[in-house]
């Protein structure tokens, strides 16, 4: 097996494409990226040559993934999502030693129009709704909306959302996978994986 890479599509020399993945129409890949296996990179998509990107990633049409951000195992970015590299930029003012890593933890998904700024992380399977602005780190499984994006609730990996509170104490379980979670002051976990 090998990479599907449509022939507008630009691969510049020395990227590393992992088995299975699809580059569509008009896509630019940097010479220093590195992608994964069985990933989806559609119209229009820019990765740069500071990039790491898992196995199966999903990068929707339009959007620019810019040197020093890392997206682990099983990350989604809807369509038109942004990332940043540059905390305060100027045209007039050089910046390239001051770029900020951004990492996006497995599983987590980034819905279309949303904007994470440079120097988060974003924890496994959290979930950024649609046209948020993330200007802070982001927990695990957690349910972020709005400008600037605050946590409204916790989201299960199957991408529900779970009965638990923003803050306290409490279990849950995703009534479509049986998988149990336990919220407390270390913030939500899965704590048994019914598969």
């Amino acid at each position: 097996m090998s990479a599907q890479i449509h022939p507008t599509a630009i691969v510049d020399e020395g990227a590393v494409i992992g088995d299975g993945t699809r580059i569509w129409h008009w896509v630019h890949v940097c010479s220093g990226a590195v992608i994964g296996a069985r990933c989806s990179l559609g119209q229009n998509v820019f990765v740069g040559n500071r990039v790491r990107i898992g196995d199966n990633v999903k990068i929707q049409n339009n959007v620019s993934v810019y040197d020093n951000v890392t997206l682990e195992d099983d990350v989604f970015c809807g369509p038109s999502m942004v990332f940043t590299n540059v905390y305060n930029p100027r045209s007039a003012v050089t910046r390239k030693d001051e770029y900020r890593d951004t990492i996006v933890r497995r599983g987590a998904t980034l819905g279309a129009n949303c904007t994470i700024v440079c120097g988060n992380e974003i924890g496994e399977y959290a979930f950024i709704g649609a046209g948020s602005v993330v200007n802070r780190p982001v927990p695990a499984f957690a349910l972020m909306v709005g400008v600037p994006a605050r946590q409204v609730g916790w989201m299960s990996r199957f991408g529900e959302k779970l009965p638990l509170p923003v803050k306290g104490a409490g279990e849950a379980t995703c009534p479509h996978t049986g998988d149990r979670y336990v919220l407390d002051a270390n913030g939500c976990r899965l704590v048994t994986d019914a598969a």
